[in-house]
């Protein structure tokens, strides 16, 4: 699955996600609305009771202490009460300013018999009274609470959108950059090497053989260098190869146009054979990567060791270095793409080197030591 197919995938994800999370909100808080719209209902019945037996001759008795409490305990239901005539004969709970006037007393008793029947106390010989009542502000509120939720959890994910592309953005600006600077890079060593090779023709008359064998060697360099960015992005095909070669051909070209104050110390042997499944354009630009950022952390004299140990399951692939050194908290930010300490140079060669390991030859990458001015070491670890 290519990377837009994730994507794509993961988009639907979070939509699904969503809907999700917002059906399930808006599920639980009608729910938890009907419950307390039902208790509302069950009070103003309660209170419509209580009055229809405080009217009649039979409510004057013990309980009339309960049944004026029922109905001073309601302080949240409006509640307005008339006659058969149209008269307000109480209210509670209600603005003053909603009654001022017959048309707005119309209009307020017109929207509470919209959101629920009036409810009939008889108060017997044929005398009626009419309670009207709508759902109080807390009830209200919750109602409209799913839907506020709603609208901040759109605002959020827009915000959160809007950040994801700019941040997208930003990390392929700097891509971008990383890679142009890597190519300035990759091309110097081969191209520096031309030049002086340059300068050694114009010293002799006729040219000798090993002149000729290097500036091949760097025209070669520069072909595999576009080679290596070609297959940026792309699949590479793996083939078998022998490790000790692949990394016996790395060091001998740096070797060559490294300067003499570094060391080159190698612990494997060439006469053993250790084949593995291998891009070796690709491997090779590993190496090449880690053994220049070695040379660079060196600040004047010091050395590069690389070894190769065969386990029974696994090879690791150490390449030392007595440069100054890696914090701690920086050994894993090193491969992170843009990074880098130099103003010219790496900002995407260990992320690269990283992608390559990882994602296409299934191993792994990582600083297993580090000590100032004395070893750093990254190991490489491939299956065999």
């Amino acid at each position: 699955m290519n990377i837009y197919k994730k994507r794509t995938c993961w988009k639907i994800a979070l939509l699904l996600g969503g809907l999700l999370i917002a059906g399930a909100s808006l599920y639980f808080t009608n729910s938890l609305a009907e419950k307390l719209a039902e208790g509302e209902q069950q009070k103003v019945e309660l209170w419509a009771e209580a009055m229809q037996h405080i009217a009649a001759d039979t409510a004057i008795d013990a309980n009339i202490d309960f049944i004026f409490k029922v109905i001073e305990n309601n302080k949240t239901i409006p509640v307005v009460v008339i006659d058969s005539n149209g008269t307000i004969v109480f209210s509670r709970n209600v603005d003053s300013l909603k009654l001022s006037t017959p048309q707005k007393t119309e209009s307020l008793l017109a929207s509470m018999k919209e959101a629920h029947p009036p409810i009939i106390i008889d108060l017997g010989n044929g005398i009626h009274q009419y309670l009207y009542y709508q759902n109080s502000i807390l009830l209200q509120k919750i109602r409209l609470f799913p839907y506020v939720q709603l609208l901040i959890l759109l605002l959020f994910v827009l915000l959160a959108y809007y950040a994801l592309n700019t941040t997208r953005q930003a990390e392929q600006n700097q891509v971008w950059t990383g890679l142009s600077k890597e190519t300035a890079h990759q091309l110097g060593t081969p191209i520096s090497s031309l030049h002086a090779w340059i300068e050694l023709l114009h010293e002799q008359q006729t040219p000798t053989a090993e002149i000729l064998d290097e500036l091949k060697k760097d025209a070669d360099r520069l072909e595999l260098i576009a080679e290596r960015f070609s297959k940026v992005g792309a699949l590479p095909e793996l083939k078998e190869e022998n490790i000790y070669f692949v990394v016996d051909e790395a060091v001998n070209y740096l070797k060559q146009r490294i300067s003499k104050k570094i060391v080159f110390n190698t612990d494997y042997d060439l006469q053993k054979q250790l084949f593995i499944q291998l891009n070796k354009t690709l491997f090779g630009w590993v190496l090449e990567n880690i053994i220049k950022n070695g040379v660079d952390a060196i600040q004047d004299e010091g050395a590069i060791t690389i070894s190769i140990k065969d386990h029974i399951q696994h090879i690791y692939i150490d390449i030392s270095d007595t440069g100054k050194g890696i914090p701690s908290s920086k050994q894993k930010t090193i491969f992170k793409p843009g990074y880098t300490t130099k103003t010219r140079g790496w900002g995407l060669g260990l992320s690269l080197s990283k992608r390559i390991i990882e994602n296409y030859h299934g191993g792994k990458i990582f600083v297993k030591s580090s000590e100032p001015f004395k070893k750093t070491t990254f190991r490489i670890v491939l299956k065999k």
